[in-house]
């Protein structure tokens, strides 16, 4: 906008020629002088209005035109500034009425120095509006958008609020350095940390002051200054990040880590990691070491033998297999407490025979040990340590007044003689100890090639027995059992059978231990629970099938629903069906399987107890689990002669009728032990005598005509 002259507008009268030559210069020069300031004030980067005394507008520029989105034909030179207000409320731009923004204006028109204040529009922007009174009165204004300036400036004032609230709240200590390598941020937590004052490290503390510092106050172990120092500006050189562990003098361990800033200089962070570090120590032991005894556990064991071999000159060693003998028997006895506490004193016995700062002393697992025996020159180094072995577990353990007597068996393969890695020298250890046991126990045996003939016959019963029952190989024959009162037959039991094309007939004996030990009874379970109910479906009313139950069996996952899938498929009731159990289902007192037995019990499933009397607990479990049946085992009927064992079978039948419990008697062969029976008591009956182990049609006739006898009779 041109600078235009409001009072002094006319035009000046014209004078004689010769006269006019000097103010028509100044005119010019006037005119230059106009041009020039307009053109300066046209190429402000901010507004300007200028006003008079009467606050009326001499001139402005675009940029004010600009910044409060004026209308130039309106805002011209001799309006009044009020008037300005006016439009700028009439086009929306003002966020106050114009009467409002002039009296807040006026204080400053009025007063004769310059000032400075800020002005918000409708539209949010922020204007800096520069006030300057002139000599002659009036004023002249300039206007700055400072709107992103002030937005950079919150924008600014929230990073560093976040920042100071990051700092404040980390669970890390924090240090920051500059290029200079001085110390500009120090965090609370730092101070924390390494419980000092901001007076111990204040800023602009370098970095080797403030390691000498931790070393004066006590804080850090010994620490060689000049060694860190040099790391870090080799890390800071390379551009990396590096960690270190510090070692506190109070026990603690703190990670430092370093990290080089883009703009030069280092940032520090401290991390108690105290207890993280002990946590993966305790792992770390736990991963190789058994939880029990604390000795190196099959991991451990492993990585120490492959080292040993690995070197092209190792130097003879001896592996010894060992396993304990009657280990079951105690916990049969007295709980698996009293099995723990054993096992931790066997392994403090052999932890005795070896040479502490060689030999190796592992557990693998239940009650199994494997000792390796360095600097072997030897079969008679070994057999000495095996003999130190032996006699060191059979003295009894005496724990809380009661002695446990157990024995060992071990089975020694030595290298480089009976294999050259770790997997051939544990097998043939293994395989030599299979002998030791299969001898009678409490022995050692050296490992010979012939013994492998063992193990292999041993894992080709394991293969025929896998493939057995898909090639329906199995059958099942059932024996009765007699109610010795009225003579009347009361079911039958379910008795397995192996039909091996190769084999022959396979002996229960040999086969279901395999099973048991190979996890295949639980399959092998469920197809004689579904073959025995489905045979039962055909038997006269009332008759009870009973059907062998494994302790594996029961531990198994979905054995329950396979049961009541098995009576559901076959329509056979509930109350017909009993599943006998051995006291290794109970021993353990696992809440899983006593808890699978009494929900099956709810549904009037029979629960009994087979071969009572031969194990070490047998009332302890008649007392924490209830049950339908007990079956006196064949072996005291077999000696019922001798009068011990006679009394034993009347205590046995007594006690029995004592809790309301059948009483079953195995293995009847005479008329002898049935009078016997009879006359003490006895509910049941079963062996040779009543009937001998039949296919299901021979038994399906026998329960027939036992049948029709009762009702005819």
């Amino acid at each position: 906008m041109p600078v235009v002259d409001v009072k002094g507008g006319s035009v000046v009268p014209e004078r004689a020629a010769g006269g006019m030559e000097h103010p028509r210069r100044m005119q010019d020069e006037l005119r230059e002088q106009n041009e020039r300031f307009s053109a300066a004030v046209e190429n402000m980067s901010h507004g300007l209005c200028m006003f008079d005394a009467d606050e009326r507008m001499i001139i402005c520029n675009g940029n004010y035109i600009n910044i409060f989105r004026l209308d130039a034909k309106v805002v011209r030179p001799g309006i009044r500034f009020v008037d300005i207000l006016r439009h700028s409320v009439d086009i929306g731009v003002a966020s106050q009425s114009a009467e409002e923004l002039y009296a807040i204006r006026k204080p400053y028109i009025d007063q004769a120095n310059p000032s400075t204040y800020e002005e918000t529009l409708s539209d949010g922007r922020i204007i800096n509006i520069s006030h300057r009174p002139l000599a002659l009165g009036g004023w002249v204004s300039i206007y700055e958008d400072i709107t992103e300036k002030r937005r950079a400036e919150q924008d600014l004032k929230e990073q560093h609020r976040r920042f100071d609230a990051a700092l404040a709240n980390m669970s890390q200590g924090l240090l920051m350095y500059d290029a200079d390598g001085k110390m500009i941020v120090r965090n609370r937590r730092f101070l924390e940390l390494y419980n000092v004052t901001a007076e111990d490290f204040p800023l602009g503390t370098t970095h080797r002051n403030a390691l000498e510092r931790l070393l004066e106050l006590g804080i850090y172990m010994k620490i060689d200054v000049d060694s860190e120092v040099a790391k870090t500006e080799a890390c800071l050189a390379a551009a990396k990040t590096h960690s270190a562990y510090r070692h506190l003098t109070d026990g603690r361990t703190v990670l430092v880590t370093r990290r080089p800033m883009s703009g030069g200089g280092w940032v520090v962070t401290f991390d108690d990691v105290t207890e993280r570090r002990r946590t993966e120590e305790r792992m770390t032991h736990l991963a190789h070491h058994d939880t029990l005894t604390g000795l190196p556990n099959r991991s451990k064991f492993r990585e120490r033998l492959d080292l040993a071999l690995e070197d092209a000159a190792a130097k003879p060693l001896a592996i010894f297999s060992l396993d304990l003998d009657r280990f079951k028997a105690v916990n049969d006895t007295w709980g698996h407490p009293a099995g723990d506490w054993l096992l931790r004193s066997v392994a403090e016995r052999l932890r005795h025979c070896v040479r502490n700062e060689t030999d190796i002393v592992a557990r693998f697992g239940g009650d199994e040990f494997v000792v390796m025996q360095f600097h072997f020159k030897g079969i008679g180094d070994a057999e000495k340590l095996a003999k130190r072995m032996v006699e060191a577990i059979a003295k009894p353990f005496r724990d809380k007044s009661r002695d446990m007597h157990v024995g060992i068996s071990m089975g020694i393969a030595v290298f480089p003689d009976d294999g050259r890695d770790a997997d051939t020298l544990l097998k043939n250890a293994d395989t030599a100890l299979y002998r030791a046991k299969s001898e009678g126990r409490n022995l050692y045996r050296f490992f010979e090639p012939g013994m492998d003939a063992v193990v292999q016959a041993r894992r080709a019963l394991e293969v025929d027995l896998e493939a057995a029952l898909p090639r329906q190989e199995f059958d099942l024959h059932f024996q009765p059992i007699m109610n010795i009162t009225s003579g009347e037959i009361t079911g039958a039991e379910a008795l397995m059978r192996w039909h091996s094309p190769g084999r022959g007939i396979v002996a229960p004996d040999d086969f279901i231990p395999v099973a048991e030990e190979t996890g295949l009874i639980v399959p092998l379970g469920e197809w004689a629970l579904r073959k025995a109910c489905a045979e039962a479906a055909s038997w006269p009313p009332g008759l009870r099938i009973a059907v062998n139950v494994s302790a594996v069996q029961l531990k198994s996952n979905g054995f329950a629903r396979g049961v009541i899938s098995a009576l559901a498929f076959s329509g056979v009731p509930a109350g017909r069906l009993e599943l006998e159990i051995t006291e290794t289902v109970l021993m353990d007192e696992s809440k899983a399987v006593l808890k699978t037995l009494r929900q099956l019990r709810e549904l009037g499933i029979r629960i009994a107890l087979d071969d009572f009397g031969t194990g070490y607990s047998s009332l302890g479990y008649l007392r924490r689990f209830p049950v339908d049946k007990i079956k006196i085992d064949r072996s005291f009927i077999r000696d019922m002669g001798n009068r011990d064992t006679a009394a034993i079978v009347r205590t046995i039948i007594g006690l029995g009728a004592e809790l309301g419990i059948v009483v079953t008697a195995e293995g009847v062969e005479t008329e002898a032990q049935l009078d016997m029976l009879r006359d003490n008591g006895c509910v049941e009956a079963q062996g040779y005598l009543i009937g001998v182990p039949s296919k299901p049609a021979d038994i399906q006739r026998l329960l027939k005509s036992r049948a029709t006898r009762s009702q005819t009779g």
